[in-house]
């Protein structure tokens, strides 16, 4: 392999395969891998801590308003893994797709067996039931161009009620 290409054409300088640099490589000799380079768009090594990087808008802070699974609404934006959304004009929906099963436990079963020789009153445990909820809450937003889902699972009948409410509070924040 280290013998000449014959078959490049003549003045075509030599194919080399690969980048220049390996990947991952300081761009700087100066700064050290995952620092950002000297002098780059909004960084000043002279910049003083608590002001704001010029072109990275303002810092955001406070307490959150409004947590709704991975979705917290903090001051005037939507925080979201994907990124931040704009809070003013957001669209919140939500679905129920959870459901609740009532069935006749095991134990009601074995005892309405057991005593089913005394005068058939064993048969009364058979009207014990337990519900049981399954399923989640599927909450969407769309503000700014972007769209997020999350899912909350279901833990009781009435998760779906609470989560509304949450919604319907996020709106009336998004309208002011």
């Amino acid at each position: 392999m280290s013998e000449p290409n014959p078959y490049r054409p003549d003045g075509e300088p030599e194919y080399q395969w690969g980048p220049e640099q390996p990947y991952g490589y300081p761009q700087d000799a100066t700064a050290g891998y995952g620092h950002p380079p000297q002098g780059g768009p909004g960084y000043s090594p002279t910049q003083p801590g608590g002001v704001p990087v010029p072109g990275y808008g303002a810092p955001m802070g406070g307490a959150p308003a409004l947590a709704i699974g991975d979705i917290t609404v903090v001051g005037d934006s939507i925080m979201t893994p994907a990124g931040a959304m704009p809070l003013r004009g957001a669209v919140w929906n939500a679905s129920d797709l959870s459901r609740t099963d009532e069935k006749i436990p095991v134990y009601a079963i074995v005892l309405a067996v057991l005593f089913v020789g005394a005068c058939g009153l064993g048969l009364l445990f058979l009207l014990i039931k337990e519900k049981e909820t399954s399923g989640f809450v599927q909450v969407t937003v769309t503000s700014g161009g972007k769209h997020h889902s999350t899912m909350i699972p279901a833990v009781h009948p009435h998760l779906f009620h609470h989560v509304m409410g949450q919604i319907g509070y996020a709106r009336s924040i998004s309208a002011m």
